[in-house]
């Protein structure tokens, strides 16, 4: 279903992320309504206020930062303030160079256009459309868009959103006392899609779970203490009926009967002793990048999955957690240790460890208590367990 609005590039939020712009066009048409309520802290406030005021030194541009930009499908405010300014991660101020039109960074829609304005030695963003002198031309359009949220995402989304129900950390090894498979039908070792599991424990009102594999200690890689318990994930089941309502002759008495349950996908194929867990509501708040407040220094501590080493939109866990102020939405800096080489151009040889190099960039998109899970956003050399990373 499509609804046509009337729109110019101001944009303001209104129903379903359909995007009106200006506020009193939709007042008058009577469909104002409530925007998504994606965060914007006051950190990253203040410092797109203070970019609208004094706009952005020309040195603070990406090199080959474009006249224009034309926001595509797929595009994100990432992968926009890359192509301006030399951060990504400093998006507040891509907004804040224009702040007056940019109401909300997060309703910036397919198809209008970013062109950028360094006529009085600084820049500043616009939206609208360049035409000849050097102005911004601002016009109403109509403007077709689904009810469905259109606005682009800070980051791509599909990159972690298969990650919220399946990468867990857990802070004790609490799986030990979930309810666990204990038979399949016909005594298959391995369980695919469809299958009947038989399943022991207390499964409380719930009727839809996850499946995991025994949790594995996460420790520190350098203190060697544990940090919390990762559950790799297999799939999701779905009960079936209760062990009790399956005896045929209640007047017989017999061994327990387990509860019956249908594995309704995998992700691995799933097996005699693996867990179950609730599935749990997931989070699809929009993941705004943005630096820690601080100073943050921490180590990778395993990458997600069974590779030894991590590339670009993989997942590594982190060793610094909520406790240590990590907040989802942080981004990180990849640091390589130097390597140690001999000096052999002087009189005598002279071991050296060369300087600590910037690889890559980490966006945090999950936090508990000790740990974080992050996503790869761009790297130059694998990364493996024990690596650095920093604020940006």
């Amino acid at each position: 279903m499509t609804r046509s609005v009337i729109s110019v590039p101001a944009c303001s939020p209104v129903h379903k992320g359909v995007g009106l712009c200006l506020s009193m066009l939709l007042v008058g048409t009577g469909l104002a309504h409530a925007a998504p309520n994606f965060p914007i802290s006051a950190q990253q406030r203040e410092a797109a206020q203070k970019v609208a005021s004094a706009g952005v030194a020309l040195s603070e541009l990406a090199p080959n930062a474009p006249d224009s930009h034309t926001v595509k499908a797929g595009d994100t405010l990432w992968g926009i303030s890359g192509l301006f300014l030399k951060s990504p991660w400093r998006w507040p101020e891509l907004w804040g160079m224009n702040l007056d039109q940019i109401r909300n960074p997060h309703l910036i829609y397919p198809g209008q256009i970013v062109y950028l304005d360094t006529s009085d030695g600084r820049a500043r963003l616009r939206l609208g459309q360049a035409v000849d002198g050097g102005v911004v031309k601002l016009s109403p359009k109509v403007r077709s868009s689904t009810l469905a949220t259109s606005a682009i995402t800070s980051i791509p989304f599909n990159l972690i959103e298969p990650f919220l129900n399946e990468a867990v950390i857990l802070d004790a090894n609490t799986l030990d006392e979930a309810p666990r498979i204990v038979a399949t039908r016909e005594g298959r070792v391995l369980m695919a899609r469809g299958d009947t599991a038989y399943v022991r424990g207390d499964l409380g009102k719930d009727t839809v779970f996850r499946i995991f594999r025994q949790a594995k200690a996460l420790r520190d890689p350098t203190t060697k203490e544990i940090l919390g318990y990762e559950a790799p994930y297999v799939g999701t089941a779905e009960f079936v009926r209760s062990g009790d309502r399956s005896r045929v002759d209640e007047k017989t008495p017999s061994a327990p009967v387990p509860d019956s349950f249908i594995v309704t996908s995998v992700r691995q194929d799933a097996n005699v002793g693996d867990r179950l867990a609730p599935v749990t509501a997931r989070e699809y708040g929009n993941y705004v990048p943005h630096a820690p407040e601080g100073d943050m220094v921490g180590q990778i501590a395993s990458v997600y999955g069974e590779a030894v080493t991590a590339g670009q939109n993989q997942i590594v866990a982190l060793n610094r957690g909520k406790g240590d102020g990590v907040e989802r939405g942080h981004v990180l800096a990849l640091w390589q240790d130097g390597k140690e080489i001999v000096d052999r151009t002087g009189a005598s040889a002279t071991r050296l460890k060369l300087p600590d190099e910037r690889h890559g960039t980490l966006l945090v998109f999950q936090v508990f208590e000790r740990m974080s899970y992050a996503l790869i956003l761009s790297v130059k050399d694998p990364v493996k367990p024990g690596d650095r990373f920093t604020q940006p």
